[in-house]
């Protein structure tokens, strides 16, 4: 038995909640606002906090900060608006969980029993002071449990220097993992210096990373800093590393041990002090294999390794996604999907991923002269067009976007063998959310 507090602004979901707690043999604690909740922690015996990020004056990100200076006890977050930036920065500010409501009761159970170790363990909870800010050029959205993992991930290294390898095909957002990461850490207002590995010729690479002194070459007429300098007190982005030449990986690899570096032509090593997250969509245990990539550096990089979905594998996140992109366009006024396009868009195998969204929006926006966007509006590659939902579409784009729920439920049905538990989890949902989706579309 346990001591466990829950801050909601909602009474009938504490109440609930604390029934279910009651029942599992906890003692509960309630409180209706992040200062009472805070009085209750000082207070009282707490174990184990269950904190609700929107609440009226001061949120449960505030509870976050506050509640690690009065108790070590962990802190759950439960949201009914998940989005990457508020997932990563609980995670980032020390939250030991977050979650999406309505929560699922054996959800519940193992984050508590989790929870409740890490409190009986006397494990710190990390904070961290300031707060991160999304911007609408780089904002990660997504709906997917499959990302939702990565945001938390993102929160949890947030805080250190460790290494980041991102993982994932290309036009997957790495680059807005990179962004994010760095946002969120203390590092946050230093530099972000990217650098495309793969469009730098490899004769020009060491002295595009590491700098050159005047005359280290010819065409060398003065002193360059290089990007790791550039970078300092910051983050350094190496994207699509894979493509790196071998020479240039060694430097790399004693750079990340030593944090050090040799200018192009220089004498003196030069310390530098900056925090790398690297990215790739090639197979780098295959390049290993094959001589082509370093298994010292493979090992180095992969401290904290973040691995992204593609887009076809969260086809929840597509429609999001585009109305995410026009709302960027349209401003004051964006264009809405009709349900036709919709289809047209859910239909698609999107193998160049978000990007390719991104752009197929871009342009729909331009072509549609109205409101509306169709499906002549969307100029997508025929070849890569397959095997998307067949399923009859037609009227409003909520009864399109519920046929093509339908169907991802029952085919989640199929390829779990008609196993619940594994088709909510192929679905980034909860038994009780899955449970509901079967009784609306009349799959039970």
């Amino acid at each position: 038995m346990a001591h466990i507090l829950i801050v909601d602004d909602d009474a009938a979901f504490r109440e609930s909640l604390g029934e279910t707690l009651h029942d599992l043999g906890h003692t509960v604690l309630q409180a209706g606002t992040t200062n009472a909740g805070l009085h209750r922690l000082r207070t009282e015996p707490v174990e184990v906090a269950i904190v609700d990020l929107r609440m009226p004056g001061e949120d449960g990100l505030v509870f976050l900060r506050k509640a690690a200076d009065i108790s070590p006890a962990p802190c759950i977050m439960l949201t009914a608006y998940a989005s990457g930036g508020n997932t990563i920065e609980a995670m980032r500010l020390g939250a030991f969980d977050h979650l999406t409501k309505p929560v699922a009761r054996a959800a519940l159970v193992r984050t508590l029993e989790r929870a409740l170790q890490s409190a009986r363990a006397a494990e710190p909870v990390e904070d961290a002071d300031g707060m991160a800010t999304d911007t609408e050029d780089f904002e990660l959205v997504s709906s997917s449990e499959a990302m939702r993992e990565v945001f938390k991930r993102i929160g949890m290294a947030a805080g250190s220097d460790a290494t980041v390898l991102v993982l994932g095909e290309t036009g997957t957002g790495k680059e807005l993992v990179a962004r994010a990461l760095h946002r969120a850490s203390a590092r946050a207002a230093r530099p972000f210096v990217a650098v495309n590995c793969a469009a730098i010729p490899a004769e020009l690479m060491e002295s595009e990373l590491f700098g050159h002194v005047k005359g280290a070459f010819t065409g060398a007429t003065a002193d360059r800093l290089g990007r790791f300098r550039e970078a300092n007190g910051g983050t350094l982005f190496l994207d699509e590393i894979g493509d790196m030449p071998l020479a240039t990986q060694a430097k790399i690899l004693r750079a990340l041990q030593e944090r050090e570096i040799t200018p192009v032509g220089g004498t003196r090593v030069l310390p530098v002090d900056v925090r790398v997250v690297a990215a790739t969509h090639r197979d780098l245990p295959a390049a290993v294999a094959e001589g082509r990539f370093r298994e010292d550096l493979w090992y180095r990089l992969q401290v904290v390794p973040l691995v992204l979905p593609p887009l076809r594998e969260r086809l929840g996140d597509v429609l999001l996604l585009a109305e995410h992109f026009l709302r960027r366009i349209g401003s004051a006024a964006p264009k809405r999907l009709s349900a036709a396009a919709a289809r047209r868009l859910i239909g698609h195998r999107w193998p160049g991923n978000v990007r390719e969204l991104r752009n197929a929006m871009e342009r729909a926006a331009i072509m549609a002269h109205g409101n509306s966007i169709e499906p002549e509006h969307i100029d997508l590659q025929p070849a890569a067009a397959s095997a998307g939902v067949d399923i009859a579409w037609g009227g409003t784009l909520a009864s399109a976007v519920a046929q093509v729920e339908r169907e991802m439920v029952r085919r989640a049905l199929a390829e779990a063998g008609g196993k619940r538990a594994e088709a909510a989890r192929r679905l980034g949902l909860s038994r009780q959310q899955l449970y509901r989706k079967l009784a609306e579309h009349g799959l039970d």
